[in-house]
């Protein structure tokens, strides 16, 4: 038997393969952006440049619709045939899906049938995220050593920046390599080509990973039905109140995610004239910087307890959000400080989120009900933020934006007041995740307590 804080050769590789899925889960997300104006030009009728360009961004959307569709089908799958049977569909799916997008015809070849492609492979490519994102949530959590879970879970955060980072990279570096107009008439297509192949990739090393110990746990004991180990009847009404709670403690880091990560740099160039070249560097070396701080912050909250990190990232983000985004220049220095800073506070509620949402729910249902309150939040709060930034900025009350991030920020502490601390749960036997209900873990009242665990890792 080994110790909560020990780790198996088995456990090493099964977080590789969960990692290297994040990774390509949000390189292939991001990767349409990057190329979303040759998209616009060959999957759709060029006559009309400005709407064409604007039905491509519309089917990006569109995989937002497609994500709570996919967090249900998948999340049910994985509580019925277990996480790693869906890690291999989602990534499977996602794979053949950017070879779709790679392959597809021009709209000079056969017309409105390119669109209309399009949109089939953006639909699986959301239906196959909305299912990876929530059930590697609860991969990651199930195979950490309880003592380090959310440390683990930090590294479903460091796969998304990769990941995004790695999709930046690589569009720059076409242009440079084969130049601008080698990538318009051609190249973008090869960048959904390697997305395809990476997905071989992680396909072979999620094959070879382990199913979890707790699912394997529940499936070889009787059905309970709604009945979780600890007596909690989980009635529907309550499935709901915890998914409530879930969207609570997710909509701010959400929403902050697409105002840091994907929009600051646009925001720089469009709104202040930066350099687009300079905004480019700055934001990636800020992306470095949230990394370690995912890293960071995941590993604090083994120490110190969730529930602090999610009330300090709600603070964090109601004092500083608007002055880090008055602070943007034309200099590429403010962007790299205001990106640094806005990323390492989202990082305070994202870096161990996958560990805290998996520890509020048993494991019969744990899969189903991360996909979904995730993916909820993400389309509503994360994919709409955007957008409202800039309405908001033509309007002349960008401020009324930010006055929206605060009010998500105090959601997320709202939802830690309301909870239980989850450090060290069980995931045996979680009980009910609100303070009402009586302790989910030794350390609940203290967050400082040494941790109680009931189960070791063998």
């Amino acid at each position: 038997m080994l110790d909560q804080t020990t780790t198996t050769p088995v456990q090493r590789r099964s977080l590789r393969a969960a990692a290297m899925g994040n990774i390509l889960e949000w390189f292939d997300w991001t990767i349409y952006a990057v190329f979303s104006t040759y998209l616009a030009t060959h999957l759709f009728d060029s006559a009309d440049p400005a709407s064409a360009l604007l039905a491509t961004l519309a089917v990006f959307a569109v995989g937002f619709l497609a994500r709570p569709i996919g967090a249900l089908y998948f999340g049910r799958l994985a509580d019925r045939l277990g996480r790693r049977f869906v890690l291999v569909a989602t990534i499977s799916t996602m794979s053949v899906s950017s070879l779709m997008i790679a392959l597809i015809p021009d709209f000079a070849s056969i017309g409105v049938w390119a669109s209309v492609l399009l949109v089939i492979a953006r639909l699986l490519q959301g239906f196959a995220h909305g299912g990876e994102s929530g059930v590697s949530y609860t991969y990651v959590s199930e195979i950490a050593p309880a003592a380090r879970r959310g440390l683990w879970s930090s590294s479903v955060f460091v796969g998304v920046t990769v990941g995004v980072m790695f999709a930046t990279v690589l569009g720059a570096g076409f242009n440079a390599a084969i130049g601008q107009a080698a990538v318009a008439e051609w190249g973008w297509r090869l960048g959904f080509v390697i997305g395809a192949l990476f997905g071989l990739v992680v396909l072979f090393l999620r094959r070879n990973a382990a199913e979890t110990e707790e699912f394997q746990a529940v499936q070889a004991e009787p059905s309970t039905g709604d009945t979780s180990r600890d007596g909690v009847v989980w009635t529907k009404g309550r499935r709901v109140a915890a998914s409530m709670l879930v969207i609570l403690l997710a909509c701010g880091h959400n929403c902050a995610y697409y105002v840091w990560a994907i929009f600051a740099s646009s925001f720089a160039i469009a709104d202040r004239g930066m350099d687009p070249t300079a905004a480019f560097t700055a934001s990636l070396c800020a992306q470095a910087v949230a990394i370690v701080a995912l890293i960071g912050w995941g590993a604090l909250s083994d120490r110190i307890g969730r529930r602090p990190l999610a009330i300090a990232f709600g603070v964090s983000a109601i004092l500083f959000f608007y002055p880090l985004s008055q602070l943007i220049s034309d200099q590429p220095w403010t962007l790299f400080v205001a990106q640094a800073a806005g990323m390492s506070i989202w990082a305070m509620g994202a870096g161990m989120y996958p560990a805290l949402i998996s520890e509020l729910f048993p494991t019969r249902i744990r899969a189903t009900s991360v996909a979904i309150g995730t993916s909820i939040s993400v389309a509503v709060f994360g994919g709409t933020a955007p957008y409202l930034l800039t309405w908001t900025g033509q309007i002349g009350a960008s401020w009324v934006f930010w006055v929206w991030t605060s009010v998500l920020a105090a959601l997320a502490i709202v939802g830690a007041l309301v909870m239980k601390e989850t450090r060290g749960t069980d995931m045996d036997s979680v009980g009910w995740p609100f303070r009402r209900g009586g302790a989910t873990s030794a350390s609940d009242q203290t967050p400082g307590a040494p941790i109680v665990l009931s189960r070791t890792t063998s």
